[in-house]
């Protein structure tokens, strides 16, 4: 009899540390996007509570909000070229829905040289979009995080 209890608690001590439970602490939330003007490029940066799983970058000429499909303008006027950035493992609201971000949600930069404006384009399943649009094709960008405080950089420029 002990023995088929202790092959009992095995059998479901193995499935719940083979499945991973997802959590709060393991979802970066974001706080705030930053921008700024530097010598030869703009800067975006997106303040998180902590790192994304991963991330991924590519140049798009259109961007569409990632739950209803439903098309999204980048503010900021004639834009070009659109740097559509994905966060995995991030989200703009806390596990009890509560939104981290509060700031505007497209919003034009009228004080860069090289971004024309921001968007979120997803917040949903703990996948983060961000859209990065400019006038210039030839443009170029980096994409990078920073860590103490946590951070996922986007620098443009020619």
């Amino acid at each position: 009899m002990n023995r088929r209890l202790v092959a009992v608690l095995v059998a479901v001590l193995a499935v719940f540390t083979a499945v991973p439970m997802a959590s709060a602490q393991s979802t970066a939330t974001l706080s705030d996007i930053r921008t700024g003007q530097h010598n030869g490029f703009s800067r975006v940066v997106l303040d998180l509570s902590g790192s994304p799983s991963e991330h991924r970058v590519s140049e798009v000429t259109s961007v569409a909000h990632c739950a209803s499909g439903e098309p999204i303008t980048v503010a900021g006027g004639q834009v070009d070229e659109i740097l559509s950035v994905t966060l995995i493992g991030a989200a703009a609201h806390d596990e009890n829905g509560n939104l981290t971000y509060t700031g505007s949600r497209n919003f034009a930069t009228p004080g860069l040289s090289h971004v024309r404006g921001v968007a979120l384009t997803c917040d949903f399943e703990a996948t983060l979009g961000i859209a990065v649009g400019y006038g210039n094709t030839s443009s170029w960008h980096r994409v990078f995080t920073l860590t103490n405080p946590s951070r996922l950089v986007i620098d443009v420029g020619l």
